[in-house]
């Protein structure tokens, strides 16, 4: 994921703002990290440069 991705993503639940946390990055390109909107608390994950922003209930 792009980190300028940040300035257009939001919370598919509440539509608020997210926070980024990074574990692995490669230049501005985010490879694991998860997404957190302190809005309503939840959490989307980042894995292999990709965030998975479906609502927890139907994630694998």
């Amino acid at each position: 994921m792009r980190k300028d991705l940040m300035e257009i993503l939001a919370c598919p639940l509440c539509k608020g703002p997210l926070e980024l946390t990074v574990e692995k990055e490669k230049g501005a390109e985010v490879i694991s990290g998860s997404l957190l909107c302190p809005k309503c608390s939840q959490r989307y994950p980042i894995v292999d440069s990709i965030p998975n922003l479906l609502p927890p209930e139907l994630r694998e």
